[in-house]
């Protein structure tokens, strides 16, 4: 099918006609709302360090040699210093704003990078900067532009749910691994992308796509021209065999010039951060996947971790865990906690403690209600208003405070902050072998399921959560999940 009679056809040609320049437009703004950000916190982070540094408080150190009137004109220079500091480290492109820690990253760089040149300044000029300005001044500079930025991506993640904010993607590859694509992005629009249309290598079957709503435009071939035509934001190449290293070099040189950015997905697909590495091999750009891990040094360190910041929040939580035990107690008959067999790490079971939020012969019950389950799809076992849940239970379900007792598990070493689902032991003995990879670390208090939909995801859909998690944790990944999981119990949405 050729460009020109894509164009002619009546419901691609409204497609066509949608212009990616909006979102350039958007992003251009967005990227000015942060510099402003950025100034406003050098501005609040200057005029703070200079009244504690300056005061005749109790904070004030005493005046160095350095006069006062010096400072004054650094604090009115910080804001365009630190925002040209942002600009260096490349904070503001971009392919770096509203997703993932990279945004987040270059500000840390841009801070240490400024303070070392405030460092070199002063040791090369030999003026004698009071340390307590500089130690104030530019990590609450920081730390503002930090909490700005979190707040205006919160509020775009917001917009995006609601279709707004969007860039506008062509999706080129197999039928198959596109439709993956769609999926994943329908799945989580906060990322910011949607995929408007679709070229397939010559002579396949694009209805499943079309079913989904989204068009074929073309083939393989196409795809430069179809992205310059309907002006979108981005071109995503997926996993095709078609699509040969001459056509992506050949659709990278189409792309030349019209700033629609090309990007290309991995075929593998749950594989992403710091286990991928591009290393030049005899002028071959290849990608190198390291191996997950799942011992060593890091382990070591996530372990204690997971039971310092466990007994730490046992001893600061222990009136609430009282409280909760006695009003279940006084709410329904039965022991205050509920016990069950999990399996852990390496498929060794362990007895997991949660607060009871059902009647005390739930389990009795359960074979009665097989036929209302809305898991059926998968291992799982859900409804969403089960009778056997007491009105009680349904509280402290909705925010997960019944997961609390699980921190004695982590205590125990049993269990981590963060980590796949604990399966049941008959899940486990239907597990092929890909789910069983799961088992490979301990389970988790929480983790990407918990953030994700919760109660409200497929059995595939919890699968994919939890594989991507153990290919791919960090302890970096387990504070964002952490940080995550307080906006997500709050919301209550999807658990029962």
């Amino acid at each position: 099918m050729s460009v020109a009679t894509i164009i002619r056809s009546g419901s691609r040609s409204m497609l066509l006609a949608r212009s990616g320049g909006s979102s350039r437009r958007w992003t251009a703004q967005y990227s000015v709302l942060l510099v402003l950000l950025d100034a406003l916190a050098g501005s609040v982070a200057a005029v703070a360090a200079y009244l504690v540094r300056f005061s005749t408080g109790p904070l004030a150190v005493g005046v160095t040699p350095v006069g006062t009137s010096t400072y004054r004109w650094f604090s009115a220079l910080l804001p365009m210093l630190w925002v040209g500091a942002v600009a260096l480290a490349r904070a503001y492109e971009g392919r770096f704003l509203g997703l993932g820690s990279e945004e987040f990253q270059r500000v840390f760089r841009a801070f240490v990078g400024l303070t070392a040149a405030v460092a070199f300044t002063s040791y090369a000029s030999k003026a004698e900067v009071a340390r307590g300005y500089v130690v104030l001044a530019l990590p609450m500079a920081a730390a503002l532009s930090l909490v700005g930025r979190y707040a205006a991506r919160r509020r775009v993640h917001r917009l995006r749910r609601h279709g707004r904010f969007l860039l506008d993607v062509v999706a080129v590859g197999g039928a198959y691994s596109v439709l993956d694509l769609v999926t994943q992005l329908r799945r989580e629009p906060y990322a910011g992308m949607r995929v408007v249309g679709a070229c397939l290598p010559p002579d396949t079957d694009g209805r499943m796509l079309e079913r989904v709503g989204v068009p074929v435009l073309g083939s393989v071939d196409d795809a430069g021209r179809v992205a310059r035509a309907a002006s979108v934001d981005t071109v995503a190449v997926t996993s095709c065999p078609e699509m040969s290293g001459a056509r992506l070099r050949r659709l990278a040189w189409d792309l030349e010039g019209t700033a629609i950015e090309l990007v290309v997905a991995p075929g593998l697909m749950e594989v992403a951060g710091p286990r991928l590495h591009i290393r030049p091999v005899s002028g071959l750009p290849l990608v190198h996947v390291e191996e997950p891990e799942f011992s060593g040094a890091r382990r070591v360190i996530k372990g204690a971790v997971d039971r310092t910041a466990a007994a730490f929040l046992v001893l600061a939580l222990a009136p609430v865990l009282l409280g909760i035990g006695i009003a279940v107690r006084l709410t329904s008959p039965g022991p205050a906690l509920f016990r069950q067999v999990r399996i852990g790490k390496d498929g060794n079971e362990f007895t997991m403690v949660k607060f009871r939020t059902m009647v005390a012969d739930a389990e009795s019950r359960r074979a009665d209600l097989t036929a209302h389950n809305e898991r059926a799809d998968g291992l799982l076992f859900k409804i969403k208003d089960d009778p056997r849940i007491t009105p009680f239970g349904r509280f402290l379900r909705k925010y997960s405070l019944d997961e609390l007792p699980q921190l004695l598990n982590v205590l125990g070493g049993s269990m981590s902050l963060v980590g796949p689902r604990p399966p049941l032991p008959e899940e486990v003995a239907h597990y092929g072998d890909d789910v069983r990879r799961r088992l490979l670390v301990k389970p988790g208090v929480t983790g990407l399921w918990q953030i994700s939909g919760r109660s409200d995801l497929t059995w595939d859909e919890s699968v994919l959560l939890d594989l991507r998690y153990v290919e791919n944790w960090s302890l970096t990944y387990d504070l964002m999940i952490l940080w995550k999981t307080v906006f997500a119990v709050t919301r209550g949405a999807g658990a029962y």
